[in-house]
């Protein structure tokens, strides 16, 4: 079962200046940032996707700019993403269409000839149909019954461009492998568009539409899917948001599944934003701790609006806050006095309110417990992977981009080995980065895959 990486222009300043908070002088975006790939020395994933609408162009605006969707397109993802180096060789790169990003609308605005020529000119590996997502979802109805008008609707336009699909891609010789994209509004009704895929030829399927639907949900459609279809057809799970249940789906012969959850927790996730791996082969979450910046941040604004505290207060709590954690982490200061100049800080970044102002502090109190566990336990010491080797305390610090997606590319390694490591993928991934230090007292406590090797 491999993890593919959803990309959208997940790169990062390699000279970011952290004392400073400032990118590097003369930084050209994009050519002189580094793709988790290149900052961890190592694929934190063992393949990427990219969205056609995350691209953009003429039909739907993207995340890339023009110039970047022409050159895309131009030289291929490949050297794109910068996988054009002999050891990104064999990582596989998909596409599909993105179809959220066109939900709204009547049909998708790509046909499936256009979007295999995008797949062929930008050279993937693998390619998705053209999918029109169904939102209704009950997992009661049986078989194909049920299903409103328009969720028919889409189920129909789907499998009618995933057809035209299999045509249009059958006279490039092979160049990519087409993937067949199943939308349905239960179980049954996705098995059988799993069924009418397989009998258009098609033996890698992609189930769409999962991202709104619980886990048990999306076992439940897997196994109607797998009781309809050969053993033998591949499997991908596209925009998989349950990645923290991927071990529960082992039985379902998942050939693959995309997903950008680890990534994108490190910034939206409000406690669970940093990833250590235990020996039992689950996730251990940290909360990384917020020092925004004090003339951002809408909170503190705010409060400076109306006199709680003025700019010049904010701006000297915010340099104390960062001073004693990088003192805390030199073994400078100690926790509770670490933790009494952070929670000042951060009370009121957070919650908009100062700590005097807030009824029976339990706010207060829940976020200076969580804090004192991530300092106390200094997981950034037990990761010897090249971003926590770097940074060192940085890495917990919820502040700006830059920083924030450092800690997300270090999620994706970690989840990236703890997908290697479950059974399904027992002896298949030879390449499985071992921590360079595993003797460490610290680091012996949890898994001996921390998250890569050192650099």
């Amino acid at each position: 079962m491999k993890f593919i990486f959803a990309d959208s222009l997940d790169h990062v300043d390699p000279g970011y200046d952290f004392i400073r908070d400032r990118y590097s002088e003369g930084r050209t975006p994009y050519w002189d940032d580094a793709y988790p790939h290149e900052i961890m020395g190592y694929a934190p994933y063992k393949g990427m996707l990219v969205s056609r609408g995350i691209v953009g162009g003429g039909a739907v605006g993207g995340k890339y700019t023009e110039a970047q969707a022409m050159r895309f397109r131009r030289v291929g993802a490949r050297e794109f993403l910068r996988l054009d180096k002999p050891e990104f060789a064999g990582l596989p790169i998909f596409g599909d269409c993105g179809a959220f990003t066109y939900h709204m609308e009547d049909k998708p605005p790509y046909t499936p000839e256009d979007t295999a020529e995008f797949y062929d000119d930008a050279r993937f590996t693998h390619g998705c149909s053209v999918d029109h997502i169904i939102f209704d979802f009950d997992e009661s109805l049986k078989g194909f019954e049920g299903g409103t008008e328009e969720a028919r609707r889409r189920f129909e336009i789907t499998l009618e461009n995933a057809s035209a699909f299999r045509t249009a891609t059958q006279h490039m010789s092979n160049r990519f492998t087409p993937l067949g994209v199943i939308q349905g509004w239960s179980p049954g009704s996705m098995a059988e568009g799993a069924r009418r895929l397989v009998a258009m030829g098609y033996n890698y399927l992609a189930l769409g539409g999962t991202v709104p639907l619980k886990a048990p949900q999306i076992r439940a459609c897997l196994a109607a899917i797998r009781d309809t279809i050969p053993d033998t057809t591949k499997l991908h799970i596209l925009g998989f948001a349950k990645a923290d249940e991927i071990d529960t789906f082992g039985r379902y012969n998942i050939t693959s599944f995309d997903t950008t959850s680890p990534l994108i927790r490190a910034f939206k996730d409000a406690k669970a934003n940093y990833y250590l791996p235990m020996r039992s082969g689950k996730l251990e979450y940290y909360t990384a701790i917020r020092v925004p910046q004090a003339l951002e941040n809408p909170k503190l604004m705010r409060l400076a609006k109306r006199g709680a505290l003025n700019q010049e207060q904010l701006v000297s709590m915010e340099k104390n806050a960062l001073s004693a954690l990088r003192s805390y982490d030199r073994g400078e200061s100690q926790l509770e006095e670490t933790l009494d100049t952070v929670i000042a800080y951060a009370t009121p970044a957070i919650t908009g309110s100062t700590i005097e102002e807030l009824p029976g502090m339990k706010a207060a109190k829940d976020l200076r417990d969580r804090y004192r566990r991530t300092l106390s336990d200094r997981p950034w010491q037990r990761c010897s992977c090249a971003i926590c080797s770097a940074l060192s305390i940085e890495v917990v610090i919820f502040r700006a981009s830059n920083r924030n997606k450092r800690r997300g590319i270090h999620n994706l390694g970690v989840y990236n080995a703890l997908v290697d490591q479950l059974p399904t993928n027992s002896g298949q991934n030879d390449d499985t980065q071992i921590s360079s230090d595993p003797s460490q007292t610290e680091r012996s406590t949890h898994s001996s895959f921390v998250c890569s090797a050192g650099v």
